[in-house]
């Protein structure tokens, strides 16, 4: 009887050794992606998305530099896994960003690096010269041109930013300024206004009129192969600059206390007196000596391909 019980209790011992093997195997690294991390500089933070097979913690950094509050991120404990980093982008332009998560279960997972994600941080287009003028420009191609140079969907003075060696550019330009009270910016308060091309050796002013029924500035800009005619292909590189006038007075926003209406009578509260609102409204006041006229620039910063850019004439 003896050595059967042996026998037995060996069988059982090598069972527990085997089925313990399994706690040996190594410890898997989880995925880990990242998303987002869009977004335009100086204005809303980006939000940064880490997506992770297992939970845990995870760093957030751009390039080398951990990112400074998302230094340890806990995941959702359900999956999908994901943690989330608010970051505030240093400068405009290309950026990259990494995460690592420190899984919570260190047994069965090690740590893991995402794949970079390069994202690129907006920049404002609208003006590059601190100034309260804020200027919209856009090209458009005058009517006119036939043949080869038709416009390219039978459509002329359609806004447009490609065009063809021989065709007439034509620069438009709207604009306000916060100094006279967003005061559209037209020839009572603008001394000049004009477009500087690169290669080309004088400014082409602008003119404020009326177009069809709309006031804006323009300018037209011939392009073709004779002499005297811009045909440089490429991108053409240009800037709007407009000046406005002296101004002895300007309009500054104000408040004032008004009296609530409702269907043409005034509103009392439940003691009879009269219910005021204050609301904002711009007053004109004397400046002396008076207010320099701003100077306002808008040069493009769209991707190349969104920039003006003439082409050589088609060849079929």
């Amino acid at each position: 009887m003896t050595p059967k019980v042996l026998i037995v209790a060996l069988a059982l011992t090598g069972g527990a050794i085997v089925g313990s093997s399994s706690a040996f195997a190594a410890a898997a690294a989880p995925t880990i992606v990242l998303s987002g991390g869009s977004t335009v500089f100086g204005l809303d933070p980006a939000i940064i998305v880490a997506t992770t097979s297992a939970p845990g913690n995870v760093a957030f950094s751009v390039g080398s530099t951990v990112i400074t509050g998302c230094e340890a991120v806990a995941t959702t404990t359900v999956a999908p896994f994901a943690a989330k980093c608010s970051w505030v982008p240093a400068a405009a332009g290309p950026a990259t960003l990494n995460a690592t998560i420190t899984p919570t279960d260190t047994v069965n997972f090690t740590t893991a690096t995402a794949a970079p994600l390069t994202v690129k941080i907006g920049t404002p287009v609208q003006g590059t010269v601190p100034s309260p003028i804020s200027l919209y420009v856009d090209t458009v191609l005058a009517s006119g041109s036939t043949g080869a140079l038709a416009p390219r969907f039978g459509v002329s003075c359609a806004i447009t930013s490609q065009f063809i060696v021989g065709q007439t550019i034509v620069f438009r330009v709207y604009g306000n300024d916060s100094d006279l009270g967003g005061a559209v910016l037209d020839s009572s308060n603008v001394s000049s206004a004009f477009i500087t091309v690169a290669g080309v050796a004088n400014p082409i002013p602008l003119s404020y009129g009326n177009h069809s029924g709309v006031a804006f500035w323009s300018a037209p800009f011939k392009t073709g192969t004779a002499a005297g005619l811009y045909g440089t292909l490429g991108v053409v590189n240009f800037k709007v600059t407009v000046i406005t006038k002296d101004q002895s007075s300007i309009k500054v926003l104000s408040t004032k206390l008004q009296p609530r209406m409702l269907n043409g009578k005034r509103v009392r509260d439940s003691s009879g007196a009269q219910i005021y609102d204050r609301v904002s409204y711009y007053r004109t006041v004397p400046v002396v000596p008076a207010l320099k006229g701003a100077v306002g620039t808008w040069q493009s910063s769209f991707t190349p391909t969104s920039q003006v850019t003439l082409y050589a004439v088609p060849t079929n």
